[in-house]
């Protein structure tokens, strides 16, 4: 007989273990509120992607989870071949996070995620990372006053899309000659980051009556800009900039690091800039840009 599996108090779900063979709808159901307890306090972006990819499987797979097995897993994998590496990567990542999840808390009794290995990724992490002579064209020909500071901003500081809509006015602060703002970023978080006094002098040129809780950038209806809305800005001035990629925000933040690094910046202060969790992501840009190759010592 299979023992019990006692469920931490903060799991208010009944253990997939527990549920009767008799009532597989009842599993799904608590299947599903396993699910957003693990996404819980995540960014609303994560939240909607992982929801999205774990709401596939579940579909493709149309039975418990505490039912899953590694065939099932590998045949999940197998019906993605249509889709973009990175978009498989993250599908199988999200079910692999949450199984595991689901058996660190005891829900599963296995982790059925474990053995699956996962599609390497080609890195285009270069590919993404426009040269400065670039950003500062797609900057300096941006003439709305606002759009040009959301545009400084992100390259500025290097935040996320989702932090610089989320700002406040009670979020920027005088530090020094300059100022600083203050970001909330991925897991709750909280980072300060200063700004370049002509960044931090444009940012209050906006701000007019606005009180402390109001966004920083507004939409055209007078609440905070959307990440959508953003995006647009940053496509529209890469555009007018005569580039035929399709430049999102985060690009601007892949610069910030790339070129901050190269004009000698120390990797561990990036980091701390970026809210990177660990040095080995802010390490991804050197060696996406390296200044120097071991060719260059064989005489050729």
């Amino acid at each position: 007989m299979r023992p019990e599996i006692a469920v931490p108090a903060v799991l208010d779900i009944v253990p997939a273990a527990d549920a009767s063979p008799d009532r597989p709808d009842a599993r799904v159901a608590t299947d599903g509120r396993l699910a957003e307890i693990w996404l819980h306090g995540r960014s609303v972006h994560t939240q909607r992607a992982y929801l999205a990819d774990v709401d596939r499987f579940r579909a493709f797979l149309n039975k418990p989870l505490a039912s899953v097995t590694l065939g099932d897993l590998q045949a999940f994998a197998n019906s993605l071949q249509d889709l973009a590496p990175a978009s498989r990567y993250r599908a199988l990542s999200a079910v692999k996070s949450l199984l595991a999840f689901g058996h660190r808390t005891g829900y599963l009794q296995f982790d059925a995620g474990r053995l699956l290995r996962l599609p390497v990724v080609r890195n285009g992490l270069s590919q993404r990372i426009l040269p400065e002579a670039e950003v500062h064209r797609l900057l300096a020909l941006e003439s709305n006053r606002r759009n040009r500071a959301i545009l400084m901003l992100l390259y500025a500081s290097g935040v996320r899309v989702s932090e610089l809509c989320g700002l406040c006015w009670r979020d920027l602060q005088l530090n020094g000659d300059t100022g600083q703002i203050t970001v909330f970023g991925k897991g709750g978080a909280t980072r300060s980051i200063q700004l370049p006094a002509s960044v931090w002098n444009l940012l209050f040129q906006l701000r007019g009556e606005a009180l402390a809780g109001d966004p920083v950038f507004r939409s055209k209806k007078g609440g905070a800009l959307k990440p959508l809305a953003v995006l647009r800005i940053v496509r529209k001035a890469a555009v007018r900039a005569g580039l035929e990629l399709k430049v999102s925000p985060h690009w601007l933040r892949h610069a910030h690091a790339s070129h901050a690094l190269d004009r000698g910046a120390p990797i561990h202060l990036v980091q701390t800039t970026l809210g990177h969790a660990s040095i080995n992501t802010t390490g991804r840009y050197l060696h996406a840009r390296p200044k120097d190759s071991s060719g260059r010592f064989l005489g050729l």
